[in-house]
């Protein structure tokens, strides 16, 4: 029982430190080409937006399937 509690937590935890990395990454990446090339900021902002969203999805399917997991404990 407990052990199947600590596997959900440490699944939330790295997910979650996962995406933090990513969108950090995605970020300083988007803010050095919107650096190198002004003209395409709008298109460069659009793609980090969206980017950013699909990390976003996926830290919160996998929240949803832990949590299910765990209630299924």
């Amino acid at each position: 029982m407990i052990g199947e509690i600590l596997a959900v937590g440490m699944t939330i935890a790295v997910v979650a430190i996962a995406s933090a990395i990513s969108q950090g990454w995605v970020g300083s990446r988007a803010m050095d080409a919107m650096a190198r090339q002004p003209e395409a900021a709008s298109t460069i902002q659009t793609s980090l937006l969206l980017s950013l969203a699909f990390i976003e999805a996926l830290t919160l399917f996998t929240f949803v399937i832990s949590v299910l997991l765990w209630t299924r404990i």
